[in-house]
């Protein structure tokens, strides 16, 4: 696909938490009634997901920074991207898959450390009247490592939580944060055959690849969505945008850093193409709503749709 050519706006603006605060303080009352009493309930988990340049680092900031400073929550932000594998790791990844392009570099669902980031939220909730908070290591992962590879930083090098002051709200973010695979498997080919190439990306790669990440979002539904006790979706009307929503991004790059800063047009696309067969593929379930089926989880999840501005449009309770 290529990037839709419209104005550019790089200026964020934040319309999405003055809908997104109050939504989480509501969730997060019903949760403390039903753990009052509790010496040391585990942390209010809220998942969020946001297509890429939608704006979410803004949001991100703004909902830690008022959850925090105006709600007195301590409040702790992490990454999906953070559980990236190390870079040894991922060109093993690759090696065992080179004919697979949606394996070679880091992305795509099957490219984290599941185990690390199950370790982590372990850690983190697994509290009781007789084990207190304890230091929680945050893992950190460098994008810039590598020649923009990027590789994890070594533990050393992670900051830990307080168990003085533990977080009472947890952020997890990322873009694929709520992503649940297609079942049965068949789904997936029938959005393989009927995808076009002028339009999609899915038919670039054999279907085989495709139902590799497919199967390996069974983990990350288990160990991520199973883990969310509320669950906020920033959408957008046209999932495409993020080409032009990307392209805006390293375009600001460059003006603040100089030419050589950012990706060009023709590397945004690149690097956007191996993203948007996920979007293709699973960005209807998180539509349909992460928690359905689940007993009690009616309500608990907060869609935002926004336009081409990045302005929000629309947005519900699911």
């Amino acid at each position: 696909m290529a990037a839709p050519n419209a104005p550019l706006q790089t200026r964020m603006v934040d319309d999405k938490s003055p809908i997104c605060i109050p939504f989480i303080l509501s969730r997060l009352a019903e949760y403390r009634a039903q753990h009052a009493g509790e010496p040391h309930p585990r942390p209010f988990i809220v998942g969020l997901n946001g297509v890429q340049g939608v704006g979410k680092t803004t949001l991100v900031r703004a909902l830690a920074e008022t959850l925090q400073d105006r709600e007195g929550l301590p409040t702790l932000v992490i990454s999906i991207d953070d559980f990236y594998l190390t870079h040894a790791d991922q060109l093993a990844l690759a090696a065992a898959h080179p004919d697979n392009a949606l394996l070679q570099y880091r992305g795509e669902p099957g490219t984290h450390d599941l185990p690390l980031l199950t370790q982590f939220l372990t850690s983190l909730t697994t509290t009781t009247t007789t084990n207190p908070p304890k230091p929680t290591p945050i893992p950190q992962y460098d994008k810039s490592a590598f020649s923009g590879q990027g590789d994890r930083l070594p533990p050393s090098d992670w900051p830990t939580t307080d168990p003085a002051n533990p977080p009472q709200v947890l952020i997890l973010e990322g873009w694929c944060v709520g992503f649940r695979p297609l079942r049965p498997p068949s789904q997936v080919e029938s959005r393989w055959k009927s995808s076009s190439p002028a339009t999609g990306t899915l038919r670039r790669h054999k279907l085989e690849h495709l139902l590799q990440v497919n199967s390996a979002l069974e983990d990350y539904d288990r160990v991520l969505n199973g883990a969310l006790d509320v669950f906020v979706h920033i959408d957008a009307e046209d999932t495409a945008y993020v080409y032009a929503w990307r392209a805006e991004q390293e375009a600001q790059l460059r003006r603040e850093r100089g030419d050589g800063a950012g990706m060009s047009e023709e590397e945004v696309v690149r690097f956007v193409d191996a993203y948007y067969p996920a979007y293709e593929l699973f960005a209807d379930g998180v539509r349909e709503g992460v928690f359905r089926g689940e007993e009690g989880k009616k309500g608990c999840q907060l869609r935002l749709v926004v336009g081409r501005d990045r302005m929000v449009k629309e947005s519900m309770v699911i």
